[in-house]
C-alpha cells in the first residue's frame, strides 16, 4: 500500500477548502497547504482537518506548485485547487491506486460547475488532468497562470474513472474578473519571453477561440451558460494578445 500526500494552495478559500478536504477523507496519509497569505478563514478551517499548513509567498502559480511538492513527505502526490473536490467514483479509483502505484501517472476527467450547472461541453469536458503522480517522475512547468504536470520521458500513465470536481465560478461577474486577472498574468509571461504579436492576431485569436469553444466542442448545447462560457473564453483571448501588443509597443 503506496502512502499518499494531499497537495494544495490556497489563498482565501474559506468559501471552497472544507469541501475540498473533506472529499480527501480516507486516502490521504498527509495533507500539504501552501497559503500565500489568506485574512479569512482558511488556515482555521485546514486546521480542523489536520492540515499542515504553512505560509509561502506567491511567485506564480508554477513556483507555488513546485514549493509545495518540496513539502511532501511522499513520492506520490495528488495535486488539487482548493475549488476541487473528488468524486465517490474518482476516491474509488484512487484507492486501488494506492494498492500498487504501477504507474508514474494518473489523469482523470475534471467536470466544472459553472454558477451551479454542470458543464459538459464548451470545450470544459472531459477536460483531462494529470494530479496524481510521482513527485520523482517531473514537475510543473507550463506558462503561468495555466500551469500543468510534465512527467519526464517514458512515464507511464493511466486513466482514472470518475470525475474530478471543480467548482469554477459561483457568478458571471467573478468569471469576468478572473478573466481579465489571468489574461493581465498570460501576457505578461508571454512578454517576458520576448514573444510578438501583430495588430491582427488579438481579433482572429478571439474568433477562432469562439467558433472552436461555441461550435466546434459543442457549447451551444450547454445553453445560456455555453454562450456566456464561449464568449468570455473569446474575450479572455483577445485581452491577453491586446495586453502583449501594448507591452510590445
Amino acid at each position: 500500500m503506496i502512502k499518499l500526500s494531499v497537495v494544495i494552495i490556497t489563498y482565501n478559500e474559506e468559501r471552497n477548502i472544507e469541501r475540498c478536504l473533506a472529499s480527501v477523507g480516507g486516502i490521504a496519509d498527509e495533507i500539504i497547504v501552501v497559503d500565500s497569505g489568506s485574512l479569512d478563514m482558511t488556515q482555521s478551517i485546514c486546521q480542523i482537518y489536520g492540515a499542515n499548513f504553512s505560509f509561502h509567498a506567491f511567485e506564480g502559480h508554477i513556483e507555488q506548485k513546485n514549493y509545495a511538492l518540496t513539502l511532501a513527505k511522499n513520492d506520490f502526490v495528488l495535486s488539487l485547487d482548493a475549488d476541487e473536490a473528488l468524486s465517490e467514483e474518482l476516491k474509488d479509483s484512487i484507492l486501488e491506486v494506492k494498492k500498487s502505484g504501477d504507474f508514474d501517472g494518473f489523469t482523470m476527467n475534471r467536470l466544472n460547475n459553472y454558477c451551479g450547472s454542470w458543464i459538459k461541453h464548451s470545450d470544459w469536458y472531459p477536460d483531462i488532468k494529470l494530479r496524481l503522480f510521482n513527485k520523482e517522475r517531473g514537475q510543473w512547468g507550463g506558462l503561468n497562470p495555466h500551469d500543468k504536470f510534465f512527467l519526464q520521458d517514458n512515464s507511464i500513465t493511466k486513466h482514472l474513472e470518475g470525475d474530478l470536481l471543480h467548482y469554477s465560478y459561483y457568478t458571471v461577474e467573478e468569471h469576468h474578473n478572473r478573466t481579465v486577472k489571468y489574461a493581465e498574468i498570460a501576457a505578461q509571461a508571454l512578454f517576458s519571453l520576448h514573444k510578438k504579436v501583430s495588430f491582427f492576431r488579438p481579433y482572429l485569436s478571439a474568433l477562432a477561440k469562439f467558433l472552436r469553444v461555441y461550435i466546434l466542442k459543442l457549447g451551444f448545447l450547454d445553453g445560456v451558460n455555453g454562450l456566456i462560457i464561449s464568449t468570455i473564453t473569446a474575450w479572455g483571448t483577445y485581452l491577453k494578445y491586446k495586453k502583449l501588443c501594448n507591452l510590445n509597443k
